[in-house]
């Protein structure tokens, strides 16, 4: 058509520029952490639910990190602390991303990868770290469909939506109309 600019598949892609914008500290942590901490809680609900457990079993365990076995006796208010502490870690992963997306840039323009490769690098950092010295004893790997359960939410409902949602929240700065104006 006469006037309009034909766009390629190629040019919908880029977004001018936009994969060059830092993301936005607010929209990449709390957004990301939700989405990340909503999907990682509802993937530990179903796993436990299939071996026999309950939510709020998961909830205490969470909680049994900083309660100790006194969790698993702590009712509704062990649970929510539960709930409270996953989602502090939620965020605190979406943070260590946006950090790292401030120092390399190129963690936003390969948002897929990045996200998958940083989800799996939270489960080493949980699994390694913060879990031996919570529990006070090395960790030994689960049973092979566990495992399989466990890198798979770290990759693709862990570290894929804060990876996405920063970049989001980089392109919407980038987009007229979107970012917020000056003061």
């Amino acid at each position: 058509m006469l006037g309009q600019k034909r766009l390629s598949v190629s040019h919908m892609a880029t977004s001018n520029g936009a994969d060059n914008q830092p993301a936005r500290a607010f929209e990449a942590i709390v957004f990301g952490g939700l989405v990340a901490g909503i999907l990682d809680i509802a993937d530990a609900f179903i796993a436990t639910a299939i071996n026999g457990g309950t939510p709020v079993r998961v909830l205490h365990a969470i909680a049994s990190g900083v309660l100790g076995r006194g969790a698993y006796q702590g009712g509704a208010a062990a649970a929510a602390l539960g709930l409270a502490l996953h989602f502090l870690i939620a965020f605190g992963a979406a943070s260590a991303f946006f950090l790292i997306s401030r120092v390399f840039p190129i963690v936003l323009r390969r948002a897929v990868l990045s996200g998958i490769v940083f989800g799996l690098a939270v489960w080493v950092f949980m699994y390694y770290a913060v879990l031996p010295i919570t529990f006070n004893r090395a960790n030994v790997l689960p049973a092979w469909p566990l495992l399989i359960n466990q890198l798979a939410i770290h990759a693709f409902g862990i570290g894929l939506p804060i990876a996405l949602m920063a970049r989001r929240s980089a392109r919407a700065m980038a987009t007229p109309g979107l970012a917020p104006s000056p003061p």
